[in-house]
């Protein structure tokens, strides 16, 4: 599920009868639960909608779900190739590798459904 740009897991409880989740791409926890799929979606709206408020009264920015940064380390082997593919095709190394994920992505998200 996702709302406003977060996403969460779910898990269903056999012996209680009740769905809960965990909202994932945050650090802080923030987690919510519901006896059916409508009560659920509402629960982790209303989780999301919580957590903003909370953060709103304490004047602190809520932790956006990702910047779009994140840190990789290769052979040095591979960061010589990557560089030099890179100039070649006349782009900058992130752009390289951004591209290079959206594919691996694309075609996963293709496999799963």
């Amino acid at each position: 599920m996702e709302y406003k740009g977060y996403s969460a897991r779910v898990d269903f409880d056999e012996g209680a009868n009740i769905f809960h989740g965990e909202v994932i791409n945050l650090r802080d926890v923030v987690t919510f639960e519901g006896e059916s799929v409508d009560q659920l979606r509402q629960a982790f709206i209303d989780s999301v909608d919580d957590y903003l408020e909370f953060c709103k009264e304490r004047g602190e920015d809520p932790e956006k779900p990702y910047s779009g940064k994140f840190v990789v380390r290769v052979e040095p082997e591979l960061h010589k190739r990557l560089a030099i593919e890179a100039r070649k095709r006349g782009v900058s190394i992130n752009a390289l590798v951004g591209e290079a994920l959206t594919k691996t992505m694309n075609a996963t998200t293709v496999r799963l459904k």
